[in-house]
């Protein structure tokens, strides 16, 4: 039987991030009794002004990677006993990675898949791995120079888009840099494609390009899974995506669940290839050119997406946490499908997009609210985050307005 609810004897937890994604992990594990911390870099994320739980601020790792190993040492020490670690954001699945067997001695994790869970975490290895695995991918090419991206272009069929290795490379780019902040952009024609590059080129030239996969948000869908020590499918759902920001090549900012056994059997039998163990989320694309599906990416740890896989009934945190510390476990899957969950600050912003692109009808978004839902970023439990979302909500849809009326404006 699996435990639902944990034993005072059994090890805390230490959650690496608490931007909302973490903070909600923490949430989901404090509800089943377990004794748990965050840790951060970024004084600004959620986790540090939330209800739930106690967050360190900790050293950069990519920065201070001593200072951070140090740190987590102390931490383990201070908590006085061998916590579990759990990352949630790619920079910790990387630290975690890299100091693995200085950390080993201090905290719990599958010392055995951390090193494909690193490569999960990078681009070019990812889609590597797929193609070697038999997980269909676009034409995408790891680039390091314009050399490269030539090459590429002369063999590619457009549009097609350009993403940094790690999102965060482009979120160091210069104030004023346009590819800074993104996590993708497109380009129709190959002197755009290379005038994007010319972008980031000076400060990070590893890039990833790709052709786009055709269709829209409609198309695409996140598979939620979580896998034991011994490769086993432990837990999984999954999703399909309805809206998405930013519109096309956004993650998903409204999802509901559903039944895919293509998309199921696909990437259940990509991880267990791979012998992967944990939390990871997969998006997909069904490209309505061939129905092949294709994927998006992997990310190899506990994601935003993945706060709709307790609502189906697949506490995968929970279970995670359950495996590393050797407690039995029943697999389980989707057992609620009536609900949709929604990402505000991603989904706010979006809206008025879909309306302006002639997708979606102002009547047709506003239907979409009248079913079961559940928010990613909305906890009445936990005001002072739920708070910055509905001021930054408010924002936009203040400026939304005056845009529509400067816009009539001109009209008349």
């Amino acid at each position: 039987m699996t435990a639902t609810h944990a034993k005072n004897s059994w090890p805390p937890v230490v959650v690496a991030s608490v931007y909302q994604t973490g903070l909600n992990l923490m949430r989901d594990l404090l509800r089943q009794g377990v004794r748990v911390v965050g840790i951060d870099y970024d004084a600004s994320h959620e986790g540090f002004r939330s209800s739930y739980g106690k967050s360190h601020l900790c050293p950069n790792p990519d920065t201070s990677p001593a200072d951070w190993v140090a740190f987590m040492i102390g931490l383990a020490n201070q908590l006085g006993t061998k916590p579990v670690i759990i990352p949630a954001a790619d920079i910790f699945v990387a630290a975690l990675g890299n100091h693995a067997k200085e950390l080993q001695a201090h905290y719990i994790f599958s010392l055995e898949s951390i090193a494909v869970q690193a490569a999960l975490a990078t681009k070019e290895q990812q889609y590597a791995l797929a193609a070697q695995h038999n997980l269909p991918i676009p034409r995408t090419a790891y680039i390091q120079s314009r050399a490269d991206l030539e090459r590429f272009t002369a063999e590619a069929r457009f549009p097609c888009l350009i993403k940094p290795r790690h999102q965060r490379e482009w979120d160091s780019l210069p104030e004023g840099n346009k590819l800074r902040g993104l996590k993708l952009i497109t380009a129709e024609t190959p002197a755009s494609l290379l005038d994007n590059y010319s972008q980031a080129e000076t400060y990070r030239p590893e890039a990833v390009v790709q052709e786009i996969i055709s269709g829209g948000d409609d198309a695409k869908f996140c598979y939620l899974s979580v896998y034991g020590s011994d490769s086993r499918r432990i837990g999984y759902s999954v999703v399909h995506e309805l809206r998405a920001n930013p519109i096309l090549f956004g993650s998903g900012s409204m999802v509901e669940p559903v039944i895919d056994q293509e998309i199921a059997a696909l990437c259940d039998n990509f991880l267990r290839s791979i012998r992967y163990v944990g939390i990871c989320e997969i998006e997909v694309k069904r490209d309505t050119r061939d129905g092949v599906v294709r994927l998006i990416e992997a990310n190899p740890r506990y994601s935003v997406t993945a706060d709709a896989a307790i609502y189906a009934g697949v506490p995968i945190g929970w279970l995670h946490y359950l495996d590393l510390i050797g407690q039995p476990i029943e697999p389980m899957e989707t057992t609620n499908f009536n609900f949709r969950h929604v990402v505000l600050r991603r989904d706010i912003p979006a809206m008025p997009r879909y309306v302006e692109r002639g997708i979606l009808t102002w009547k047709q978004l506003f239907s979409s609210y009248k079913s079961n839902l559940h928010f990613f970023d909305f906890d009445l439990r936990d005001l002072r985050p739920t708070l910055e979302t509905m001021r930054f909500c408010a924002r936009v849809a203040i400026g939304t307005l005056l845009r529509s009326v400067g816009l009539l404006r001109k009209l008349e």
